[in-house]
């Protein structure tokens, strides 16, 4: 007979307990994209009348749809820039020794600590200086320096755990640096990169700060996040509308975790445990 203990049993409810916590706002934003606003106009649990509809996504679609498109313009080279120039970075610093690698690293992750808030005015003053406020390509180069340092952090606590002795043995066989890198160590970080690659996307794709800092008018420029409250509810505000639109653009990353989950939970893991 299995024994289960008390602790166990209070550490379950609390867990499911959060897990409720944490779904029932979603649990209302869906009802309120799927139904009339006058069903839900007294709450959402109201099942009185329960007539659900998808009339509202397809509205909300074709007023994000833009939006939606520069948003993966700024998402994925905002996602893959960083992780490229980092990950060589994260290996440099976790296999190579140099002069002041140690006080540059400490410097890296320092800057982690920077709020965003405090560094939005220089930011907007250089973006206008040269000419890219109101451009994909300025919160591309926001996105893309932003995230470097706590990716060069991630990849190079990784790199660490790592065993040398297949790098060492295609030193010995007469392989260079880079060879090793692209050849050996590159495949092995593929757990990592998967978890980096969904961290920083969702953090790009789910950018409001930055996005209405630099982007806060032109339709060509502003991301699914912007657009959301510029253009749905600019003239009459529908809260299902805006529900729909918030599904729609959530739905993005919630699936790209999807695809990536198995090399997400491995590479957040994978660096906890010496191989």
């Amino acid at each position: 007979m299995i024994r289960i203990r008390p602790r166990t049993i209070v550490i379950h409810l609390f867990a499911w307990g959060l897990a409720i916590g944490w779904l029932f706002p979603f649990v209302g934003l869906g009802m309120a994209a799927f139904r009339p606003l006058p069903e839900i106009i007294g709450g959402w649990w109201n099942f009185d009348r329960f007539t659900p509809s998808f009339t509202k996504f397809g509205a909300a679609f074709n007023a994000i749809e833009l939006g939606l498109r520069n948003s993966f313009l700024i998402a994925v080279p905002g996602t893959l820039i960083p992780m490229f120039v980092a990950t060589l970075a994260g290996y440099g610093f976790a296999r190579f020794s140099f002069p002041i690698r140690d006080y540059l690293f400490l410097t890296i992750v320092v800057l982690m600590t920077i709020p965003q808030q405090m560094v939005a005015i220089p930011i907007f003053r250089i973006m206008f200086s040269l000419g890219l406020a109101n451009t994909v390509l300025s919160l591309v180069i926001l996105h893309s320096a932003w995230g470097l340092p706590w990716i060069v952090l991630f990849m190079r606590n990784f790199f660490s755990a790592l065993p040398k002795d297949v790098e060492e043995a295609a030193r010995v066989d007469g392989a260079s640096d880079f060879k090793v890198f692209f050849r050996i160590v590159l495949p092995m970080a593929l757990p990592a990169l998967g978890a980096v690659a969904v961290l920083q996307f969702m953090w790009v794709w789910n950018d409001f700060f930055f996005s209405i800092l630099l982007c806060p008018s032109n339709p060509n420029c502003m991301p699914a996040t912007v657009a959301l409250i510029r253009t749905i509810g600019q003239f009459q505000f529908d809260p299902g509308l805006l529900a729909a639109g918030s599904i729609i653009v959530m739905l993005v990353p919630v699936l790209l975790y999807v695809l990536l989950q198995r090399f997400y939970i491995r590479g957040m893991i994978g660096w906890t445990v010496k191989g």
